[in-house]
């Protein structure tokens, strides 16, 4: 058990309940990894750190409003069901969506979706064949380069949404790629969980 979710100086101020159901679904992601690998397997041991935490800093920089949250590439569930979970009590009429082609990833989403009660659909489809999913926030991580999900964030976004995408150590270069193709406003803030990586908030995106 975490104490009261503290752990690599990040707190994150969520109920008992909210911090069971993290550990529940994280106890079901290692279950499942041993079959299909959602996760890289050195990557297990510190989880909670590593994937939990990572995935749940990115929370408190979407509206406290937000109706829709999109998640690209859920995959184990990094950060959609982490920001779910943590939404059932802190935005619980909010909806998310899981976008998600491998089959197999899709089966242990819909099931954790079921097994936690999430306000939450997963849709079964590569990420370039969705139709526009109109979201409040669209969030990644470890998925594409810069320049690729913003194309993606901006078809899915509502034009006064925003992107909130996970980025690791060499996410100024990626910026200058991406600014090379299209325009667009960002504000990169420090991961709390790992040196050098970044939490990148992007909006307005246009073509260049």
């Amino acid at each position: 058990m975490m104490d009261q979710g503290r752990s690599s100086g990040l707190d994150l101020n969520v109920s008992r309940e909210t911090l069971l159901n993290l550990q529940s679904f994280l106890a079901s992601m290692q279950k499942w990894n041993a079959v299909i690998n959602l996760v890289a397997k050195s990557t297990v041991v510190g989880a909670w750190d590593r994937h939990v935490l990572d995935s749940a800093q990115i929370y408190s920089h979407a509206p406290n409003d937000f109706e829709h949250w999109v998640d690209l590439g859920t995959g184990g569930g990094f950060p959609g069901v982490v920001v779910a979970i943590m939404a059932q009590e802190l935005n619980p009429k909010a909806n998310f969506t899981f976008v998600e082609s491998d089959l197999r990833k899709v089966a242990f989403l819909r099931q954790v979706v079921r097994d936690l009660s999430l306000r939450a659909t997963v849709c079964s489809d590569r990420i370039e064949s969705v139709e526009a999913l109109d979201a409040d926030v669209v969030s990644a991580r470890a998925l594409a380069s810069l320049s690729d999900l913003l194309v993606y964030v901006r078809k899915h976004a509502k034009p006064e949404g925003i992107g909130l995408l996970l980025k690791g150590r060499a996410y100024p270069q990626e910026i200058l790629d991406a600014k090379a193709r299209l325009n667009f406003q960002y504000v990169a803030v420090p991961s709390k969980l790992e040196a050098g990586a970044a939490i990148l908030k992007v909006w307005s995106i246009e073509n260049v």
